[in-house]
C-alpha cells in the first residue's frame, strides 16, 4: 500500500505545531499551545492524531557523533552480483541489527544500496567491512566516501503551505 505523497487534511495549525516539534521535540503540550495560541487538550489531541496517523513518527535525541566516540562517518554503495536470490533480502534484514549502520536505502543507479555507517576511527571502519559486509553472500562491490567535513547533518522536512 503506497503512502499518501502530503496530508491535504493538515490546517496551518497542524503544520505550525509540525515546524515546532521539529525545531525542538522536547516542548510539552502546553508550550506547544501557547505558541500556537490553543489550550493544551485541543493541542494534545492534534499532536496525538499526527502521532496516530503517521505523520509524526517518533522523538528522539540528536548527538553529536564525535562526542559519542565516532570520528568516521562513511557512506557505502553495495552492489549485488545479481538479485535472482534472496540476498538482498536477507542484506536487508542483517542491516537492521547492525548500529554501526545509521541509515541504508535501497537506490537505482550503479549501486543496489547506499548506507551511511559510522565507526571510532578508520581500522575500526575497515575491522566492520571485513567482519560483516564482506561476509554477506551476493555482494560483488562495496565503495565508501569517508566524510571529509559534515556541512549539515540534521535535516528537517519542509512544511507544505
Amino acid at each position: 500500500m503506497a503512502k499518501k505523497r502530503f496530508d491535504s487534511s493538515l490546517d496551518d495549525i497542524d503544520r505550525q505545531l509540525i515546524r515546532l516539534l521539529q525545531e525542538d521535540a522536547t516542548l510539552s503540550n502546553a508550550a506547544l499551545g501557547e505558541q500556537l495560541c490553543i489550550s493544551v487538550t485541543p493541542c494534545w489531541r492534534r499532536r496525538k492524531r499526527l502521532e496516530e496517523t503517521g505523520v509524526i513518527t517518533g522523538y528522539r535525541a540528536q548527538l553529536d557523533r564525535r562526542r559519542m566516540g565516532y570520528d568516521v562517518l562513511a557512506f557505502v554503495q553495495i552492489k549485488f552480483g545479481g538479485h535472482a536470490n534472496d540476498s538482498p533480502d536477507r542484506f536487508e534484514q542483517m542491516v537492521l541489527n547492525q548500529p554501526l549502520v545509521l541509515s541504508c536505502h535501497k537506490i537505482t543507479g550503479e549501486a543496489d544500496f547506499l548506507l551511511t555507517v559510522v565507526a571510532a576511527d578508520l581500522d575500526s571502519y575497515g575491522q566492520f567491512i571485513e567482519s560483516v559486509l564482506r561476509k554477506q553472500p551476493g555482494i560483488s562491490s562495496i565503495q565508501s566516501s569517508i566524510a571529509l567535513r559534515e556541512v549539515k547533518a540534521f535535516g528537517k522536512i519542509p512544511i507544505g503551505p
